[in-house]
């Protein structure tokens, strides 16, 4: 009898030790075929970060991404697989293809990236922004990102501000750690999947806004390689000296409109209808009582009909009327300039505002007798608006927009024609002590500027670009409408970066902004920042 209950005893004992086998088993195998697998993530100080592939931080064939963060000092980025540890795959991953695939070649770390970028956040050009850092992109405001379809991309974000950040591309599902302390990096690794652009930004609220977006723009060789276009950016300095006393006589300006491919912003062109090449057209620049002789030649390359319409000009349509010149022929006329003043002119050939917003406007300077007062340097400067099909920022030849124009949705704002213009391609040049003076004009033609210089304070300002009566002096920002000129100066007392925006600054984000350094010893009187 007692055998017998030992022997039931052992067997329940035997049939306990099967189900707890069982139960093991069936929780390895779960967590083995589970979808939503952790990766870990290193950091100097912090053990162990926790993401998961619902959140879109690991890398497999479909694009999504794997992450890594390090808090270190600014230096050299780690090796792409750098603070990842190995995951686990699906338990049947191997056994569906009828391979013998091992999980760690199938892991995300298997996957060498074809391509790497580094990226900093910084502060610059009153903006919030990711800065490049080596190779092409180095230096580089927000660069664009070229890359191979179904390339395996890193990115190392390195945090220069001291600012908490992070870096996300969206669209293909990869999001890095958010960095706060001063020389924190993240890597993240992802494939790109699709053709096309798109952006990546900050995610943090705010930030995006603030500055903090780019692109990266996926496909094969030819189609990732920026488009070039000629520049058709007027020098802020091209303009004739001042005229000062000299007796009345005949000027002869000779305009000649030319159609041509050129660069709107970077990796961005367009068709720009043009006087002589470039945008704004010339500066022109006579004297009361001058006998002005226009001669306009149409290129023989021309696609459309062109004509000047002077605001300067007392006769029919400004010498429109008798200056529509077809293809490869020439129109001209005479006028007496009988108003001292700052006057826009522009093509006035049907649709007018097509005309002006393809970049056909310009401005002519009458001097009142005896000339302007002295200055020590003058810019010409204009404002337009560009309407193009696509949204501001896409990459690649881009269309007029007839229907944009007509909602007055212009996708860039621009001074002298590009983005870029005045901050990369010719930014201003002066020394402290010296007096300013810059020509603004609007071509528009839709858009009013309120035009200021920011750090600056204007000494005087014609309003309205009137020269014949006494100007307003100490006025912070003015306003220019479209078809309409301002003569403002000012003398700079301090060194460092000025820069010239219309105050209705959500344009500054559409690529209107110019540069005009000062250079010169520093006047602690005037301005002096605490603490140096």
């Amino acid at each position: 009898m007692n055998n017998a209950n030992n022997y039931d005893r052992i067997l329940s004992l035997l049939a306990m030790g099967i189900l707890v086998a069982l139960v093991v088993a069936a929780i390895v195998l779960y967590n083995l075929g589970n979808t939503n697998i952790p990766i870990s993530a290193q950091s100097s100080d912090k053990e162990v970060k926790t993401l998961s592939k619902s959140a879109g931080s690991t890398l497999d064939t479909k694009g999504t991404a794997t992450t890594g963060i390090h808090e270190h000092a600014l230096g050299p980025p780690r090796s792409p697989d750098a603070g990842v540890k190995t995951v686990s795959q699906p338990a049947d991953s191997a056994s569906r293809s009828g391979e013998n695939i091992s999980a760690t070649e199938k892991s995300p770390t298997s996957y060498t990236p074809n391509v790497t970028f580094t990226l900093k956040t910084s502060l610059a050009e009153e903006k919030l922004v990711f800065i490049g850092v080596g190779g092409a992109i180095d230096g580089v405001v927000n660069p664009t990102l070229p890359v191979m379809l179904d390339n395996v991309v890193q990115v190392t974000l390195i945090n220069g501000d001291g600012v908490l950040h992070d870096i996300t591309f969206p669209d293909f599902n990869a999001k890095s750690e958010e960095i706060a302390r001063k020389g924190a990096s993240s890597v993240i690794t992802f494939r790109v999947t699709k053709k096309g652009e798109f952006p990546y930004f900050c995610s943090l609220p705010g930030h995006r806004q603030a500055g903090m977006e780019g692109k990266i723009v996926v496909g094969e060789a030819e189609e990732i390689i920026s488009p070039a276009g000629v520049s058709v950016v007027r020098n802020p300095t091209d303009l004739p000296p001042p005229i000062g006393a000299r007796p009345a006589q005949t000027v002869r300006v000779d305009l000649e409109t030319i159609e041509l491919k050129g660069q709107l912003a970077e990796g961005t062109t367009y068709t720009y209808w043009t006087y002589n090449g470039k945008v704004p057209g010339p500066f022109i620049r006579v004297r009361v009582g001058d006998t002005v002789e226009v001669h306009l030649k149409n290129h023989g390359d021309s696609r459309m009909i062109h004509s000047v319409d002077f605001h300067a000009v007392t006769g029919p349509g400004g010498g429109a009327a008798v200056t529509q010149a077809p293809p490869n022929t020439e129109k001209a006329f005479t006028f007496k300039a009988m108003n001292p003043g700052l006057y826009v002119y522009h093509c006035a050939t049907p649709m007018v505002a097509h005309h002006i917003a393809n970049g056909m406007y310009g401005l002519i300077l009458v001097e009142p007798e005896g000339g302007l007062p002295e200055v020590n340097r003058e810019f010409y400067v204009m404002q337009g608006e560009i309407y193009t099909q696509n949204p501001f920022g896409k990459h690649g030849y881009q269309e007029f927009s007839v229907e944009k124009l007509l909602a007055e949705a212009p996708e860039y704002f621009v001074l002298n024609g590009a983005v870029g213009a005045l901050t990369k391609e010719y930014p201003m040049q002066a020394k402290v002590g010296e007096t300013v003076r810059i020509f603004f004009g609007v071509g528009g033609p839709n858009f009013t500027s309120s035009f200021h210089v920011i750090g600056e304070i204007f000494d005087r300002v014609y309003n309205q670009a009137s020269l014949t009566v006494p100007p307003l002096t100490d006025v912070q920002t003015t306003l220019v409408p479209p078809g309409g000129a301002a003569m403002v100066e000012f003398k700079l007392e301090v060194p460092g970066r000025y820069i010239l925006v219309d105050h209705a600054l959500s344009r500054l984000e559409r690529g209107l902004v110019g540069f005009l350094m000062a250079e010169g010893p520093e006047n602690l009187e005037v301005f002096h920042r605490l603490g140096d």
